[in-house]
């Protein structure tokens, strides 16, 4: 028999074989820990059996009784498999039904006990049960049906039951995992130890359990953020920064030739990072501003800023074509300024001003490289990609980071080692991180200690509201209509698909399944595009190329277009199975839409007819702003969900929730005491623990 530990591979568990092992492994689950770490999302509470007498319709039950009769038969009209039991208990009868499942009147005989959960319905025969989750019941073990049943995310041909039944035969093994969390910390939050909070995430007895495991496992979370945090403010202490001095009368000329006038919120946060570029000690500010708040043209005062003290500055965006986006529309607003702009990313790099004629892209690469280290250029506009990149700057003095979330603590020291190469001094360039996640101020000065906070809280005049929409099934034709007359005026669509189909967990498959039946059946004689997780980087950037040319009519996507690219032709945007998103997900693909002179819509569908549902979805008509939406979702956050589709922030959590406000809150105290107390050597464990994600991408997004 095989010695089990967290690191034995999952193949070597009693029962699961090179194809089960395959399939899990396609959801990151490799080993026993993985197994353990894979918390579920949601639970369903079968803790009270109902008797069949006190059945009501559309009603979430566990029902445990008795088979009297099983049978299989054939449908003739739909040519399926339909098992069809009839189940009693001491207080009446139930008529049960499984479809294209025939080897259940295998497993089930007549006088074999069994216990059964899902809905129950009502039809011309009475009260009915369809595809129930069944167990039979021996020595009165259950772990499918009764008491608080845990939901994963699962992967194709993988079930619940299977996950559930794989976790149970490992659950002891929760016992070896270490606690890094030291004693006292433990002791002082009154938190459970960490094998207790895992065992107790998987199968809680009772709503309490979930709390509390739950709690624990998120301070986990917020506690290593707020670690990186005071480590980075301790940092920065010490630290010195170029002053860059503010030219009055250039940046007023800069302003007064702008084509539109700055809203207020964008004066007062350009005025904020003005006057820390003037200090001596490096700015560290994050720029909030909902989707199309003007965020860019404050980053380009502050470039500009940078390049008349005769420094260099980087700007750093997630994607290829957003860096191309921003080299064309900073390159236009600073035309005038004889500025040198710079654009280094993998498939194209060029100046605004050197011609560069190599014959290879290796070679122009090298060549701009040279022109940087020599202080020819003034912005470089790159992605992320750039600091891993062997470039040299000559005087980086800013560095600007879109998307903070995916700029973790070692891409900044690298940052910092990068400014530092060519001139031997203690110099840390300013650094101002800017996000779209609208996050009230007083939760972001508690995450991100570290960082000051500017809010661009008002949208420029004259930008259209976006029109907004919950429609039903019955209206999707007319909504096709809708958008085949839009097209004819020469506009464009995003259609996205959630990760509705549990058979892939990047949604591929529901995503390629609904483009399938956009391009041969709803719209044949339309361009239609596909844009999903596993294409290469080339692809997607082709593809979203293709779109900003209009080459494409319509693009079918998963998430993956929410990180923001202009594309002014675009008018509506439809979201299908809007349900499985949070309010501030969808109200970032809402702000793809309208960034030109069309009127534009966003129309979402849902076939879950939940009256809470669809009030939430209602809010999304309601309110135009990221941070009214924000604080909506967290009201209609269940208490039954662990984490899910509908908790999308940063920095990259799990479990917690960036509105776990009281509990960020205890993990900056205990984090700061931390620095403030002790020496973080004396944490052995704990230590270990810092080393081991700093080598992950886990403080990285």
């Amino acid at each position: 028999m095989i010695m089990l530990t967290l690191d034995t591979e999952i193949i070597k568990i009693a029962g699961v074989g090179q194809t089960i092992a395959k399939r899990l492994e396609k959801i990151g689950l490799k080993n026993l820990e993985n197994l353990l770490y894979h918390f579920p999302f949601h639970y369903d509470d079968f803790s009270k059996e109902t008797k069949i007498k006190q059945l009501k319709a559309n009603t979430q039950v566990n029902i445990v009784g008795q088979i009297e009769l099983i049978q299989n038969k054939r449908s003739a009209r739909k040519r399926m498999n339909i098992t069809e039991a009839l189940v009693s208990d001491e207080s009446g009868q139930i008529k049960v039904i499984w479809f294209n499942q025939p080897f259940i009147a295998k497993n089930l005989k007549p006088s074999d006990n069994v216990s059964l959960a899902g809905k129950v319905e009502h039809d011309f025969s009475g009260f009915v049960m369809k595809s129930p989750v069944y167990e039979k019941i021996i020595l009165g073990q259950t772990i499918h049906t009764q008491g608080i049943i845990p939901n994963y995310h699962l992967t194709a041909n993988i079930t619940q039951k299977q996950i559930r039944f794989l976790i149970t035969k490992i659950l002891k093994q929760a016992e070896k995992i270490p606690d890094w969390l030291p004693e006292q910390i433990i002791k002082n939050q009154k938190l459970l130890s960490l094998p207790d909070a895992i065992e107790k995430i998987h199968f809680p007895k009772t709503q309490n359990d979930i709390n509390q495991a739950r709690r624990r496992l998120a301070f986990n979370e917020l506690f290593l953020v707020q670690l990186q945090s005071q480590s980075i403010k301790h940092e920065l202490k010490s630290a010195q920064a170029e002053k860059l001095k503010f030219k009055e009368k250039k940046i007023k000329d800069f302003v007064a030739s702008l084509p539109f006038k700055l809203t207020n919120a964008q004066k007062k946060s350009a005025w904020e990072i003005l006057q820390d570029l003037e200090k001596n000690k490096p700015m560290a500010r994050m720029l909030e501003g909902d989707v199309g708040s003007g965020k860019t043209i404050v980053a380009v005062m502050a470039l500009l800023v940078a390049s008349l003290n005769k420094t260099q500055s980087v700007l750093m965006v997630p994607t290829e074509i957003l860096a191309k986006q921003h080299f064309a529309s900073i390159g236009e607003l600073l035309a005038r300024q004889n500025i040198k702009i710079c654009l280094l990313t993998n498939s194209e790099q060029k100046t605004n001003t050197h011609d560069i004629k190599e014959k290879s892209k290796a070679k122009t690469k090298q060549k701009i490289f040279e022109l940087i280290k020599n202080n020819k250029i003034d912005i470089i506009i790159g992605t992320h990609a750039l600091i891993q990149e062997k470039l040299e700057f000559n005087n980086l003095a800013l560095a600007i980071i879109d998307e903070q979330h995916r700029f973790g603590v070692d891409q900044r020291k690298i940052l910092i080692e990068k400014a530092r190469n060519n001139k031997n001094d203690k110099n840390s360039p300013h650094l101002l991180s800017m996000t779209a996640t609208p996050i009230p101020r007083s939760l972001a000065l508690t995450i991100y200690g570290d960082l000051d906070i500017s809010i661009i809280n008002e949208m420029p005049p004259g930008r259209k509201k976006i029109i907004t929409r919950v429609v039903s099934e019955e209206n999707r034709e007319k909504a096709y209509e809708f958008i085949k007359k839009l097209i004819s005026k020469k506009q464009q669509i995003f259609i996205i698909c959630p990760l509705i189909d549990e058979s892939d967990k990047l949604g591929v498959k529901s995503v390629k399944k609904e483009y399938e039946k956009l391009d041969k059946k709803i719209f044949p004689n339309l361009k239609i595009g596909l844009l999903h997780g596993r294409l290469k980087l080339k692809e997607k950037d082709k593809i979203m190329t293709d779109f900003l040319k209009n080459k494409i009519n319509i693009l079918v996507s998963t998430s993956v277009v929410e990180v923001g690219v202009d594309i002014p032709n675009a008018s509506v945007m439809m979201i299908e199975g809007a349900d499985r998103f949070g309010l501030a997900q969808l109200h970032q693909f809402r702000g793809r839409v309208g960034r030109g002179k069309h009127q534009s819509y966003c129309l979402l569908f849902t076939d879950n007819d939940n009256p809470k549902t669809l009030t939430r979805l209602s809010a999304m008509a309601k309110h135009t702003d990221g941070f009214s939406l924000a604080k909506i979702d967290l009201q209609h956050r269940g208490p039954g969900e662990v984490y899910g589709t509908a908790q999308k922030g940063f920095p990259k959590l799990k479990v917690a929730s960036l509105f776990d406000y009281e509990l960020i809150k205890v993990a900056k105290h205990e984090a700061k005491n931390i620095f403030k107390n002790s020496d973080l050597n004396k944490f052995v464990k704990l230590k270990e623990k810092i080393n081991l994600l700093e080598k992950s991408d886990y403080l990285r997004g």
